[in-house]
């Protein structure tokens, strides 16, 4: 198993809707890397839930992927904004998966404080210019996240 940081706006789709939907697809992931990293992605890999473009912005819940990377429906659909005319549903390009949530943080866990915490030191989440919606994290920067938040810093990945 592996450990993920999943980013999104929370006046789009925050923590809170996830809880209230009990599972959703993550889709709509329109960068390569990022995309590539939701096809590394397994069946009940630990997701540390992200809200950007937020005050503050910062890491808000825990989720679990429960689908493995399969093509993303909006890719097809002329109605979407993440409609791609040039992707073949034999080829497909885009992927998404499926993710439930496992807890919310007591905190939110500011970028600020994950810049401070030694264990997120190398994580591209904290340097500037790092605009990717998907990014791997280690166990220990999920543990240290956890508890920065007030949460179960057992919960994680091995």
């Amino acid at each position: 198993m592996a450990c993920w940081l999943l980013k999104s706006e929370p006046d789009v789709f925050g923590y809170p809707d996830l809880v209230r939907a009990g599972r959703e697809a993550w889709n709509g992931v329109r960068n390569y890397q990022a995309r590539n990293f939701l096809r590394q992605m397994r069946e009940g890999d630990l997701c540390l839930f992200y809200h950007s473009n937020a005050r503050p912005s910062g890491v808000a819940g825990v989720a679990r992927v429960v689908r493995a990377a399969y093509p993303d429906d909006l890719q097809f659909d002329p109605g979407s904004p993440y409609h791609d005319p040039r992707s073949d549903p034999v080829a497909p390009r885009w992927s998404m998966v499926d993710v439930v949530p496992v807890a919310a943080l007591p905190r939110v866990v500011p970028l600020e404080t994950l810049r401070a915490l030694p264990e997120w030191q190398d994580s591209p989440l904290v340097r500037k210019g790092t605009r990717l919606s998907v990014l791997p994290v280690t166990p220990e920067q999920v543990r240290a996240a956890l508890s920065a938040g007030g949460g179960d810093p057992d919960l994680t990945c091995p």
